[in-house]
C-alpha cells in the first residue's frame, strides 16, 4: 500500500490588481528546498470536494522554500484555500 503525498493550498496566484483562481500556490509536507520541489513539476494534483474532483498540473516553482504553482482545469473557489490536494500522477 503506497502512501499518497498531500499538500496544502496556501493561496491563489495574485498580482497587484488581479487574482487568478485557476492557479494556486501549494505547499507539500517534507519539501523544503528548490531541488526537492523541482522534481514535482509536471505531475498532476487533484483537489477533492464531497462530489467534485478538480485536476491540476504543477507548472512552476514559487520562491525558494519549496512552494510550487499549480494550474487547475477549472477555477477553485475560496473554500479550497487551506484544504489539501493529493498528488495523483
Amino acid at each position: 500500500m503506497t502512501q499518497s503525498i498531500q499538500g496544502i493550498i496556501v493561496n491563489y496566484r495574485i498580482g497587484p490588481k488581479t487574482q487568478s483562481s485557476k492557479e494556486c500556490i501549494i505547499q507539500f509536507a517534507h519539501v523544503n528546498s528548490v531541488s526537492e520541489a523541482s522534481r514535482l513539476i509536471g505531475r498532476k494534483v487533484a483537489w477533492k470536494n464531497r462530489k467534485n474532483r478538480i485536476i491540476g498540473k504543477i507548472v512552476a516553482l514559487h520562491g525558494k522554500k519549496g512552494l510550487v504553482r499549480a494550474r487547475f482545469r477549472r477555477g477553485l473557489h475560496g473554500q479550497a484555500l487551506g484544504t489539501t490536494v493529493e498528488l495523483v500522477g
